[in-house]
Formats: C-alpha cells, structure tokens, sequence
C-alpha cells in the first residue's frame, strides 16, 4: 500500500502544458516529470483537497516556465506573468493572488505567512523537496519520495537547471548566483 496518493495521469496539467511544450523542448519530459512530483508533494500537504488541485496543478505547471520562455534566470515574475494573463485569457477562474503566491513563494526559505497560506505553503515545501532531490523533505518521508520518483524518475532535472544557469548566466558560477539572487525568498 502507498504512503502517497500519486496521479499518474493528470489532464489539466498537460492541456496546460500544450501550448509551451515546443518552446521546453527537449527539456520537457524532466520538467514534466518535476511538475507531477511536485503536485503529489503539494495536494499530499494539504490532504488531497480536491478544491486545491487545479490551483497547484496550474502553479506548477508555470512555476519554472519563464526560463524556457523568457530565458530569464529570475524567472518568477515571468513566470507568474504567463500564469495569470492564461487564467484571465482562458477563463480558468483561478484566484489571481493565490497562483501569484504559489508562483511567487515557491522558493521561500522561511514559512509563508499571509492569504492562501495553506496552498502557498504547500506548494513551497514540495518544490523545496524535489530541488533539493529530497535531502529537505519537510516531513515528508523517504519512502514516500521514493515511491513518487518511481514512477516519475528525475531524468536529469537538476542537470537540466545547471546547464539553464551556465547557458542563460555565461557560467554556471554567475548563472548560480543570478538565479540565487532572482528566485530565493526570505
């Protein structure tokens, strides 16, 4: 018996990820795969909330997509760009300020405080469990993450950031620090 629900299949997040597939390229089946660990992570946090799921299904999706489309190591305001001018185009009906916190806190450091406290905060501790390949696992438990990386493997994602960082930064040294100083929040 599993530790964690895991959706192997999630329709809302590839309908969302249709219209950017081409622009991640070859990057794609990695960053996929980090969305959908990092959904389970999230609705895992907050009980399996159905109310919560197309929120964290669409935050993550877009969460990282400003590196592919802007090419911007400080990628989150781009990032929540896309995200909200989609919600208001695409009439998804999504609370702005809740996808732009999720967006926008994902790499927080210390807890988030504030509205939409229970899903921006899910959100921040399940991206910090797959960007840190689970050494921070904010309670969640080793078997758990095992079971959730078996069955969406990490095919070389965080590779994948380091190549971003040399590529977009000029080296991955100067790439590193632009990204550190454009996404960690206090």
């Amino acid at each position: 018996m599993s530790v964690i629900e895991i959706k192997s299949v999630r329709p809302r997040v590839e309908a969302l990820f249709e219209p950017y597939r081409e622009q991640i390229g070859t990057d794609f089946p990695a960053y996929r795969n980090h969305v959908y660990r990092t959904i389970t992570y999230a609705m895992h946090f907050l009980g399996g909330a159905e109310a919560h799921e197309p929120l964290v299904e669409t935050a993550f999706v877009y969460h990282d997509l400003g590196l592919w489309t802007d090419h911007e190591l400080a990628y989150l305001e781009p990032s929540e760009a896309l995200a909200l001018a989609d919600n208001s185009k695409q009439g998804w009906g999504l609370d702005p300020e809740a996808l732009k916190g999720a967006i926008h806190w994902h790499h927080k450091i210390m807890p988030y405080k504030g509205p939409h406290q229970d899903v921006i905060e899910a959100c921040r501790k399940a991206d910090w469990i797959d960007a840190s390949m689970g050494l921070v696992r904010k309670g969640m438990s080793r078997t758990a993450i095992r079971e959730v990386e078996a069955v969406f493997p990490v095919l070389g994602f965080h590779q994948t950031l380091l190549r971003l960082a040399k590529d977009l930064g000029g080296s991955t040294l100067v790439g590193g620090v632009k990204v550190t100083r454009g996404i960690v929040k206090w």
